[in-house]
């Protein structure tokens, strides 16, 4: 038999939802426990997810001597203080983006796993489907010419404000911390490289957090990027990558579906060429999948340190010019 990855959630909100049912439709991993602060949640949970264990603390899912690996989906502002109990307790960690509030944050969660030879990875979804690949090898081709200009926009408008952990400063909420981090870690993913300058301009909510932001950012080689996010504000969600002699959009490139996920290529006649590439797999169980991979199989992490430390870099600048600090 297969040996299977061993899981713990912290946290019953609804991205654990979504990850639990990834886990289960996974091929290398099993859902062991779920651990919350509230019983009335987790019964619930656990009974929708096929848990057989369940905890009425965070601590006492870390002490679960049957979990091997722990997913933190608690609130931005909690990531920091969670991951590091959780790999001090000998468990590995998938942590939900963005990985912490800030980097000092970010770069003393990596040091402790460092110190507990653990694998600590920053939970984007989209990086594991095969229509990001086939995009970056399509790309890698040559077949828009050179890379120029990359566009992505993240926005939604939340139908609760009121208890909603997006609007509370005190959690690290806000738009580029919610969905602003996937248009950074895109260019950046495509750029290959660091942004040489970033500049943003945002609308600060009543609550004390970013709501809308626009952006830019410069990198080496000539290609310049720009981003909308936003929690208040409703937009397409694409992403469009620009080039010398075409460029593709991306219709769907946050949350590809498991089969027939498109890319459109725009020749420079204009002619459309739409690519179909399946996955075949629940989106999370295959973010789950390889983080059991690299757990059980030394394979490298998708997301590395160092990608994950530069965008936590890259949300400190543009969160500070926007008037926002964590």
């Amino acid at each position: 038999m297969t040996t299977r990855l061993a899981w713990g959630i912290l946290g019953t909100g609804h991205i654990a939802g979504q990850f639990a049912a990834g886990l289960n439709a996974s091929e290398r991993c099993h859902l062991a426990a779920v651990g919350s602060r509230q019983l009335e949640t987790a019964r619930p949970f656990a009974a929708r997810h096929a848990i057989s264990a369940v905890h009425d603390t965070y601590d006492a899912l870390l002490a679960d001597p049957a979990v091997r690996a722990v997913y933190v989906s608690l609130p931005n502002g909690l990531h920091h203080e969670w991951t590091v109990k959780a790999l001090r307790a000998g468990k590995h960690v998938l942590c939900e983006k963005p990985l912490a509030s800030n980097f000092a944050q970010a770069q003393e969660m990596f040091d402790v796993a460092r110190q507990t030879g653990l694998v600590l990875a920053e939970a984007f979804m989209y990086r594991s489907h095969p229509l990001t690949h086939a995009i970056q090898q399509a790309v890698a081709d040559g077949r828009i010419g050179q890379l120029k200009v990359i566009r992505t926009s993240f926005l939604f408008a939340a139908e609760k404000i009121e208890g909603n952990v997006r609007f509370d400063p005190a959690l690290a909420g806000g738009s580029l911390m919610d969905v602003g981090c996937y248009c950074l870690s895109y260019a950046r993913l495509f750029a290959r490289g660091e942004p040489q300058s970033l500049l943003a301009c945002g609308h600060l909510h009543s609550t004390g957090v970013d709501d809308y932001v626009a952006g830019a950012m410069a990198f080496s080689g000539g290609i310049v990027s720009s981003f909308a996010c936003g929690i208040t504000v409703r937009a397409d969600n694409t992403a469009q990558l620009h080039g010398t002699t075409g460029y593709i959009l991306v219709p769907l490139p946050w949350k590809p579906p498991a089969t027939d996920a498109a890319y459109i290529l725009i020749d420079k006649d204009g002619g459309h060429h739409t690519t179909l590439v399946s996955a075949n797999k629940h989106l999370y169980a295959l973010e789950a999948d390889e983080f059991a991979a690299t757990i059980l199989d030394g394979t490298p992490q998708r997301v590395t340190e160092a990608d994950s430390l530069g965008n936590q870099r890259c949300l400190d600048v543009l969160r500070r010019q926007v008037g926002v600090a964590f």
